[in-house]
C-alpha cells in the first residue's frame, strides 16, 4: 500500500528475536525510535527472577525506559488522541486481542491514513507495515479496554502531560499486578488491584483481573468483579470468558455455555481453547453436535495443541454416536 507520509512515522526495524521477557518488542521499538539502544543486558538481568515465563512482563520494559530518563504513561485512550500523538511524532503502544492460542498482544501504532480511514501498525519485517480499517481497529481495541502506553523523552513532557495528564495510576497498577502474579504474590496482587479500583472504580481492566484472581482461588467474589467489568465495558471479551470459567467451576453448565458463547460472539477467532471448554460443557448438556463442532474448531485454531490426540479421539467417538 502507499503510505500517507504526512501521518506516518518511520520506525526502526527490530527483529522478532529481540522480543524479551523483560523487554517486549513494542517497547524496544519505541526506545530505538528515540535513539536508545543496548537494552538487552538490563533485560537479561531483570529476567533472572522469573522462571518458565511465556510472553512478556510489560512493567519491566516500562521501568527499563524510565531508568533511562523516559516518561511513560499508561491510560485509557481514544483514536483522536492516538492520531494527535502521531502528528506530534509520538508512536503509541496499544493492547490488542490475540489470535488462536495467544490471548493478548501489544501493537505499535505508527500512523494513520485519513483518505482510507485506516490505522497503520508496525510490523517487524523490512519495508512492511500493517493496515487496519479504523472501525475494525476500534472494535478490537475496545475488547481489551482501549489501553495505550506512551513513552517519550523528558523534553516532551509538556506535550505529553497536556494531552494525557498522568493523574490516574490505576491502569499502570494493572501491569504492576501482572508482575506480582508471575512471582506468585497473589495477596499483594489483590491488594494492589483493590487500590486501583479505589482510584478508578470504572477501571474495567482492574475489575476483570481481580475477578480472574478470585476465580483462581475459588472465591465467589469473582462473579461480582466480572459483572462490574462488563457493566463498564460490555465488549470486554476476557470478562465474559472469565464468567464462563467461573460457572464451569461451579458446574452450572447452562450459564457457562452462555458466557463462553457471549465471548465467542465478540471475537470468534481470539482464543482457540475457549472452544474446547464449551465443547466439554456441551457434552455435559448432551449437545453432541455442538460439542463435535467446538472440538473441531479448537483443533483448527490450535493445530499443535498438546491434547490433540485426545480431542481427535473424542471427535471420532462423537461422529460414531451421531450416525
Amino acid at each position: 500500500m502507499t503510505l500517507d507520509n504526512e501521518h506516518t512515522l518511520i520506525l526502526p526495524l527490530v527483529e522478532d528475536k529481540n522480543d524479551h521477557i523483560c523487554l517486549p518488542l513494542a517497547i524496544n521499538v519505541i526506545l530505538n525510535y528515540w535513539g536508545e539502544y543496548n537494552l538487552e543486558r538490563e533485560a537479561e538481568e531483570r529476567s533472572k527472577k522469573y522462571n518458565n515465563i511465556k510472553g512478556s512482563i510489560f512493567i519491566e520494559g516500562i521501568e527499563i525506559a524510565e531508568r533511562r530518563g523516559f516518561l511513560t504513561n499508561v491510560h485509557k485512550s481514544n483514536l483522536k488522541e492516538i492520531k494527535k500523538k502521531i502528528d506530534q511524532g509520538i508512536p503509541s503502544i496499544v493492547i490488542m486481542p490475540g489470535l488462536n492460542e495467544t490471548i493478548q498482544h501489544a501493537t505499535v501504532i505508527s500512523g494513520y491514513d485519513p483518505s482510507e480511514s485506516r490505522i497503520i501498525t508496525y510490523v517487524p519485517e523490512p519495508d512492511t507495515v500493517g493496515s487496519i480499517p479504523e472501525k475494525t481497529f476500534l472494535e478490537l481495541w475496545e475488547q481489551d479496554g482501549s489501553i495505550v502506553i506512551t513513552i517519550v523523552p523528558k523534553d516532551m513532557k509538556d506535550i505529553n502531560d497536556k494531552d494525557a495528564p498522568n493523574t490516574d495510576a490505576s491502569y499502570r497498577m494493572c501491569f504492576e499486578c501482572e508482575r506480582l502474579l508471575y512471582t506468585n504474590k497473589v495477596t499483594d496482587a489483590i491488594e494492589l488491584l483493590r487500590k486501583a479500583i479505589e482510584i478508578n472504580n470504572r477501571n474495567d481492566l482492574a475489575l476483570d483481573m481481580l475477578g480472574s484472581i478470585y476465580n483462581e482461588i475459588k472465591s465467589d467474589e469473582a462473579k461480582t468483579y466480572f459483572q462490574a467489568s462488563i457493566k463498564f465495558n460490555p465488549k470486554l471479551y476476557l470478562s465474559y470468558r472469565g464468567l464462563g470459567n467461573y460457572y464451569l467451576r461451579k458446574e452450572n453448565y447452562h450459564l457457562a455455555e452462555k458466557y463462553y458463547s457471549s465471548a465467542i460472539s465478540i471475537n470468534p477467532n481470539r482464543f482457540g481453547p475457549i472452544y474446547k471448554n464449551r465443547g466439554f460443557i456441551r457434552l455435559k448438556l448432551d449437545d453432541k453436535n455442538g460439542a463435535k463442532s467446538d472440538f473441531t474448531t479448537y483443533l483448527t485454531q490450535c493445530p499443535n495443541a498438546h491434547d490433540k490426540n485426545d480431542i481427535n479421539l473424542a471427535i471420532d467417538e462423537l461422529s460414531t454416536s451421531l450416525r
